[in-house]
């Protein structure tokens, strides 16, 4: 792992940390971006699907391509840099994981403590009496999912184009932005707000703000120290360095 010595020694010493993490690290899993040539979908744009007006005008096509992407992310799992951040939530005091993926990786790699900015693909709600729905796709005749309760269409649980993030979940992370020693910044552009503003309000507080991406970003000049490789091999040696430290703590004691 290339990563100075500053950023070793907070490793091992932090005892709040806050994460957050972007596509990049779902990527790793085989979760596509949906942007490529994929058949009927390349004809679409994400913002022409993924906004409410679209939901409303044709909500058996918007339900048709979630029906899709779930069908996909059926298949992948998490990769070790989400197994490795589960872990670090176990051994790390305060850890505090934010997301803009809406995948579930992160829960089904045995994350708790989450905050998702964007939502989660697997849940639904009835837009009329927010009846909150799971694992919901198109009917046996291909029409959008319609509320048991009250009749209402059902949409997916995710932040689409022209919405706001939730409050209350942004302002945890912010929170716990504030508060840490360490900010991981994990797969992410940095190029979409208010999420790309959390490492620097770490920064701002006099945390240590650690960039791991495949490539360079907008933030990388705004930040403490950037590792440019793959998470799934970076975050695991993190976690290396924070539990052999943690074990010579406690072997000492």
């Amino acid at each position: 792992m290339t990563i100075s010595a500053k950023g070793i020694s907070v490793l091992e010493s932090a005892a709040s940390v806050c994460v957050l993490t972007g596509a990049g690290i779902s990527a790793e899993s085989g979760v596509p971006t949906f942007r490529g040539k994929e058949g009927l979908w390349s004809k679409f744009k994400p913002e022409e699907l993924a906004n409410f007006r679209a939901f409303i005008n044709n909500p058996d096509l918007v339900w048709e391509w979630y029906t899709y992407r779930k069908n996909v992310m059926k298949d992948v799992k998490p990769n070790p840099a989400h197994l490795a951040l589960a872990e670090m939530e176990r051994i790390v005091e305060d850890f505090t994981l934010v997301t803009q993926n809406v995948d579930n990786l992160h829960q089904r790699g045995g994350s708790r403590n989450v905050y998702e900015l964007h939502g989660n693909i697997e849940r639904s709600y009835c837009i009329d009496c927010r009846r909150p729905e799971q694992n919901v796709m198109l009917d046996e005749q291909g029409k959008a999912p319609r509320c048991k309760s009250c009749g209402g269409l059902i949409r997916p649980d995710v932040v689409w184009f022209g919405e706001l993030l939730p409050y209350e979940t942004f302002q945890m992370g912010a929170a716990a932005a504030a508060r840490c020693d360490l900010f991981l910044l994990i797969g992410t552009s940095g190029i979409v707000y208010p999420a790309a503003s959390l490492p620097l309000v770490a920064r701002d507080h006099g945390a240590y703000v650690l960039e791991v991406n495949q490539e360079y970003t907008d933030l990388s000049s705004r930040v403490s120290e950037t590792i440019v490789g793959k998470a799934g091999v970076i975050v695991p040696e993190m976690l290396a360095s924070m539990k052999n430290t943690r074990k010579r703590g406690t072997n000492s004691e």
